[in-house]
């Protein structure tokens, strides 16, 4: 599931939601969005659970390529397509991916494909039955293509100097939680902490910012969602009247299909307290790790056929990682 990101960078275009059935038949009616975006169903997961008493939207994440050509698809720099009529080649960005007779003024360009992703699992051990045991209870993340590693946990006991180490695991499992797991009824006085630690891709780009997103139902029955910055490379801060972090900077050559890593961070470890915390409210909390920008496919395209592409086209990308949610759940 797409995870409807209510702050895509200025660098994307909104075109990557395909806004519309896959093939076209149907137009996109903005009641059905709910029904398509991660986030939402995990909002509305909340609100069956208060009628029906289980959350039927309890579910991880994880990425994948969704390629149907048999190949891996997950590389910017190595990107084969989704289907063999996408493969490599001078015009597959202007080609139409999806069309339908029926609305001919509607199409899904090629270039509004995009290559991901991958699967992160936490497992105790490289097996078959970890493997599973660790989907089941959901101790997973996804990411966009590069291979970023993500922990995140939660408890009621977590402290600042809890970042101040190398194994972030050791006193996450000690104290906490992990992605995937629920923290119960709220301690008298206490608002729940989040250990979060990323590292980047070790050939690939640097980090711009963790964030956490959390959702939650109120005392009228609603859902609402709100997006915080946790942790982020530089010296930036916050802007005093909107609460926004400046973005992080963009260093890549779009001709050249390159970038440098003089901008972000390596890795980024935090704890953060919910400061909005209603022990009375049902909430979820997952963790979105941001890149820098870097080229996009189309970039690579257009460098190795030696194209220019239209200018709708979108050339640079910020990959990204989302873990799985930690639910809280008052008490009945």
């Amino acid at each position: 599931m797409c995870t409807g990101d209510a702050s895509i960078p200025s660098n994307t275009k909104t075109s990557y939601l395909w806004d519309r059935t896959l093939d076209l038949s149907e137009l996109k009616k903005s009641e059905m969005l709910e029904f398509e975006y991660a986030r939402a169903a995990l909002r509305n997961g909340l609100k069956l659970e208060k009628e029906l008493g289980v959350n039927p939207y309890k579910f991880g994440m994880v990425g994948s390529t969704d390629s149907h050509t048999g190949l891996a698809a997950v590389e910017e720099d190595n990107f084969f397509g989704k289907t063999s009529s996408a493969e490599p080649s001078a015009g597959r960005a202007e080609h139409p991916f999806i069309k339908n007779p029926a609305h001919p003024g509607v199409v899904v360009m090629g270039w509004e494909t995009s290559a991901s992703g991958y699967a992160g699992v936490w497992a105790t051990e490289n097996t078959r039955e970890a493997l599973w045991d660790a989907m089941q209870r959901k101790e997973t993340y996804a990411t966009t293509g590069p291979r970023m590693i993500v922990r995140f946990f939660a408890s009621w006991d977590f402290v600042a100097t809890d970042a101040n180490t190398r194994s972030p695991a050791v006193v996450g499992y000690q104290k906490g939680v992990p992605m995937g797991g629920d923290l119960q009824q709220a301690p008298a006085g206490k608002s729940p902490t989040f250990l979060v630690a990323a590292l980047k891709d070790p050939i690939g780009a640097n980090l711009d910012r963790v964030q956490i997103i959390k959702g939650w139902l109120d005392g009228k029955g609603e859902t609402h969602e709100k997006i915080y910055d946790v942790a982020w490379s530089g010296d930036r801060k916050p802007d005093s009247k909107t609460g926004k972090l400046p973005a992080v900077g963009n260093t890549v050559d779009v001709p050249n299909a390159t970038w440098t890593n003089t901008i972000g961070t390596p890795e980024l470890i935090k704890v953060w307290k919910d400061p909005d915390f209603d022990a009375a409210q049902s909430a979820f909390y997952y963790v979105r790790v941001l890149e820098i920008p870097t080229p996009r496919w189309t970039a690579y395209d257009a460098k190795y056929f030696g194209i220019k592409m239209p200018p709708e086209v979108t050339m640079t990308v910020q990959e990204r990682a989302y873990t799985s949610p930690i639910w809280y759940t008052p008490a009945k």
